[in-house]
Parts: C-alpha cells; structure tokens; sequence
C-alpha cells in the first residue's frame, strides 16, 4: 500500500522575498497523517495557518498567494511543486512574513531541503485525485485542457515574440526526473516589466540571482540558461505547484498553452466544483497502483 509521508526532521531556509525584498525564513515541520501542507504565519500575534487548498487561492497576479481570514502567503508554488515531487503530503510550511523565499527562483533548493530532512512514511494511505471527465477553459489565444488519465502529465506550450524565448513546448510525465530536468528552471521576466514593477513598489527583490533576465534580445544572467528551453520548463514547475493545492496527488491529462497561474487555478476550481468530474481513490496494494487496470470502478475505495 502506498502510504502518506512527511519529513523525518524539522529543516530551516531564508532568502529573500520577490516582491517585499525582505529577508524571509521558511521552517519545514513534520505533521501527522491527515493533516495535509499548510502554511503557518509565525510572525504575527497569534500564529495563522492557511491550509494550502486552491480554495484559499487570493490571488495569482505575479505568483500564487493564499488566504486565510485576511493573513496571507505569496508566492508558494515553487515549495508546492517540490514538496509533491518528493512525494510529501502532511508538512508545516512555517514563514516569519509574508512569502516564502524565492532563493535562486527556482524548486531546486526547495527540494534539496526536504531531501536534508529525510522523508518518513506514515501509517494512513496516500489518496489519489482521478478525473473522470474532461475539462476545458479558452481565453482567447490561451487555454488550459484536463482529460482522464493514468497518470499525471502536462504538455505545456508557450509563445513569445522574443529571440531568446519563441515558441517552445515540453511534455512532463511519470517517466521524467523532475529533480534533474524540472526543479532547476528559474522563474523568468523581462528588464523593463521588471523596472516598471520596482518603481510601483513590486518585485523589489528580483535580482539576476533568483531570475533569468531578459532585456530586448537576451539573457542578461551571466551564466546563462541552465537549459535551452528553461522557459517552458519553468512553466511546468509553476503548474505542478498550482496543481499540488488540490490536496491530493492528481491523475490526469493536462494540456496548457500560454496559461499562466490565473489559467491554471480556474481548471482546477472547475474541476473541483464538478461532482462527477473526478473520483477519489486510495490503491489497495502497489500492485493495484502499478496495474494498467488500477483505474477502472472496482478499484475505487472512496
């Protein structure tokens, strides 16, 4: 059976926030079977915690920020995407602000982390979001697709006229290594949206140490591109994460074309406000997981 995990110890990382530039630490803490990832604000009063569900979703302007009762915290797709590649489903994401650190703005660090910690396997069996049915939202040129799957993967597509960027396209599935081919995509902007945004008091923590840069015709990042097709690859990072906040591991077909968080978040609220559009179900044994079969409506144990 496979069952929920959590990490073995309580680790700590600080860096800087993207949009405050304030020194920020993360502290990851074990939790309990059941307790799912929440976000827990430890500079305030009396400490909030936000569970991290797309219904706390307050916005997707610039990054994915959750709510709880006015409290807030920003940009925590890139933890997200790390903690579901790692396999974690019970954790407390503790902030001393208002946004976890974007550190080198991409899941890599992230995900060193939890490997420090370890991870632990815990007693009650992990659960699975199946979708039964297929869900579609257009905006214009962009679009975002969910169709029943045996598996989780993302075909994602984007398209910008810049030199360095074009078109590019990547398919994630259940054979890809998210730790070497995903995790180390930076999050990406352009100089002059960049410029725009620190002078209204936005992004003042964006740096070409935690993003790649571009100006007209290039990277500004002395380094480089850690991939070829980083851009497209970030997107996916971004996806997983916002995916992640159904609360389960999700088994799905997804299709994204210039989507963006806003995109992304509305599929799944679609998703989930449709009933018979998706099943839950806990695998019996690893057999029943691995089995070609393992989706049809006798192995549902809702």
């Amino acid at each position: 059976m496979k069952n929920q995990k959590t990490i073995k110890q309580e680790v700590s990382i600080s860096g800087i926030g993207l949009h405050s530039g304030k020194r920020v630490t993360l502290t990851l803490k074990p939790a309990r079977s059941n307790y799912g990832i929440r976000f827990a604000r430890t500079d305030l009063d009396t400490p909030v915690e936000i569970p991290a569900s797309v219904g706390n979703v307050h916005s997707t302007t610039l990054a994915t920020t959750i709510s709880l009762g006015g409290v807030r915290v920003s940009t925590v797709e890139h933890l997200m995407s790390a903690l579901w590649a790692m396999g974690i489903d019970n954790v407390v994401c503790a902030v001393d602000g208002e946004e976890v650190p974007i550190l080198d703005g991409s899941a890599l660090p992230f995900a060193q982390l939890i490997r420090k910690a370890g991870v632990k396997s815990l007693r009650s069996p992990k659960k699975y979001l199946v979708a039964q049915k297929t869900i579609e939202i257009r905006e214009g040129s962009k679009w975002a697709v969910l169709r029943p799957s045996r598996e989780f993967r993302i075909r994602y597509s984007i398209d910008f006229p810049h030199p360095v960027i074009g078109k590019q396209d990547f398919e994630f599935s259940s054979s890809t290594d998210f730790l070497k081919e995903i995790a180390p995509c930076r999050t990406f902007g352009f100089l002059k949206d960049v410029e725009r945004m620190q002078a209204m008091g936005l992004a003042l923590g964006g740096s070409l140490h935690n993003a790649v840069v571009l100006d007209d015709t290039s990277a500004l990042n002395p380094e480089g591109l850690r991939f070829e097709n980083e851009f497209v690859r970030h997107k996916i990072l971004d996806a997983i994460g916002d995916f992640s906040l159904i609360g389960y591991p999700i088994l799905a077909d997804v299709e994204l074309h210039r989507a963006g968080h806003d995109l992304q978040t509305r599929l799944v609220h679609e998703l989930i406000k449709t009933p018979d559009a998706y099943s839950i179900w806990v695998p019996r044994s690893d057999e029943a997981f691995e089995s070609q079969f393992c989706l049809t409506t006798a192995a549902y144990a809702l």
